[in-house]
């Protein structure tokens, strides 16, 4: 069973892609997030002449993820228990569901803007709202993953110079902490093998020829369970599918399971 996750910058404009990715990758299930697209918009039919399911959670603007599935999706959930929201509005953040053995979240956490930001303290909160509520499927037995776009590197190794993040968001020891918390409740980072240079960055800015010159970080994670985790076969980031007019500013993470 191939899972991947992807945050695509918009889901119109990268639509073609998506599908031919989807056709060329053989892939089974796709988190996806950064839809930036009302649901009523949202190319249901496409996909589904494509061969994929959909679950989605999405409103327009800068938010909306995804569950793409050609196994079934199940159990559908959307949105956080206790999401703190951020200015009384509730975005679209987190979708879950059932893909034939695997059940999965696609996740697209705020980005914090800047440290002592409201939005950074929003952040920490929506962190904590997501370990609430995926504590219960970490400590079960079916295979259970967090994916998507968790914008944070989890260690200095995960961007390309950590004194250039010095004072940012992303790399701050307390969004580390989110991340080593919702670990606790018995998740495990899935780290993909680079396809290209030593480490599997997963963002790349469009600005300063960041993808040329691999200024890159590893923002993009899975987060799986131990029955999830001991299932992997392989995991890569897909490098090519940043390349080229059009692309998205995220690569694909895929991982191959042995379910």
């Amino acid at each position: 069973m191939r899972i991947a996750t992807w945050n695509v910058n918009s889901i119109t404009a990268r639509l073609p892609r998506l599908l031919a990715w989807l056709e060329s990758s053989g892939t089974d299930v796709l988190c996806l997030q950064e839809a930036k697209v009302a649901e009523e918009q949202f190319p249901f039919d496409q996909l589904r002449a494509a061969g994929y399911e959909a679950a989605a959670h999405a409103t327009g603007r800068w938010n909306g993820v995804a569950v793409l599935s050609r196994v079934g999706i199940e159990d559908v959930a959307r949105g956080l228990p206790g999401d703190p929201g951020y200015e009384g509005v509730t975005e679209p953040r987190a979708v879950a569901a059932t893909c034939g053995p695997v059940r999965v979240w696609s996740v697209y956490v705020p980005n914090g803007r800047e440290v002592g930001h409201p939005h950074y303290a929003y952040k920490l909160q929506w962190f904590e709202a997501l370990r609430a509520a995926v504590a219960a499927d970490a400590a079960g037995s079916r295979p259970f993953a967090v994916l998507g776009d968790y914008n944070v590197a989890p260690t200095d190794d995960d961007v390309f110079d950590a004194a250039a993040f010095e004072g940012s968001t992303h790399v701050t020891p307390a969004e580390r902490a989110a991340l080593a918390a919702l670990r606790g409740t018995g998740l495990s980072d899935v780290v993909p093998r680079p396809l290209k240079y030593d480490h599997p960055f997963t963002y790349w800015d469009y600005r300063q020829l960041g993808f040329p010159k691999n200024r890159g970080m590893r923002i993009d994670l899975v987060y799986g369970n131990a029955s999830f985790a001991e299932a992997v076969g392989d995991a890569y980031v897909d490098r090519e599918e940043r390349k080229g007019k059009g692309a998205s500013d995220h690569a694909p993470v895929v991982v191959d399971l042995d379910v």
